[in-house]
């Protein structure tokens, strides 16, 4: 009767007693390496396709952040998850799930008491003046963002000036005289006898 035996040599690169981590190992996982190169790349490519637009303002994230005791910078996005929970992500990685509704309280609550920064309360009236435009068929000149006032114009012809300080928007035909008021970009555009563009 025959018998035979099968041995197997170490390769030479084997040593004895050596801890090998996963990095050092000689065989890197060449596929996972690729398939993450593989989605950098995707991303990249969706980036340059379509950017994607934040859908979070400063002022929401600095009510999130004042709700969940963090730095408004560290959070990077949220979504709600069947109806009931609110998840949290952070730039640095990890997320956070919040009941929905008592995420909702808190949110109104932040909201009454945080007050409006210059740059937000610049940008609601940016929005209000540019949707008052609209209505009119005006545009206005570039803003003066500490004293929020600009020119309108109509057809190249100057229409007045308009702005908005801390009590009403006001508004007059020319650089100086009496500024009429009103407590919206729209209402204060029809008092310099702007009349509404008509629909085509």
């Amino acid at each position: 009767m025959t018998q035979s035996v099968c041995t197997h040599q170490a390769p030479s690169s084997f040593k004895l007693n050596q801890i090998v981590t996963f990095a050092d190992a000689p065989f890197k996982d060449e596929q996972a390496l690729a398939q993450a190169e593989l989605y950098s790349h995707l991303e990249s490519q969706a980036e340059a396709v379509a950017p994607t637009q934040d859908p979070l303002t400063s002022r929401d994230r600095r009510i999130i952040g004042e709700i969940i005791e963090v730095q408004p910078e560290s959070v990077r996005t949220i979504w709600i998850e069947g109806g009931i929970t609110v998840w949290v992500q952070f730039v640095g990685g990890g997320r956070l799930p919040f009941d929905r509704n008592w995420f909702a309280t808190r949110v109104a609550q932040v909201k009454a008491t945080l007050p409006e920064t210059s740059r937000e309360r610049n940008e609601r009236l940016s929005d209000e003046l540019e949707e008052a435009c609209t209505v009119f068929g005006l545009y206005h000149g570039e803003i003066n963002w500490l004293s929020f006032s600009t020119k309108l114009f109509q057809d190249g012809r100057l229409v007045g000036f308009v702005g908005c300080n801390q009590e009403a928007w006001y508004a007059r035909p020319r650089q100086y005289g009496l500024n009429r008021v009103a407590p919206s970009a729209e209402q204060v555009i029809g008092l310099l006898g702007v009349r509404a563009a008509a629909a085509a």
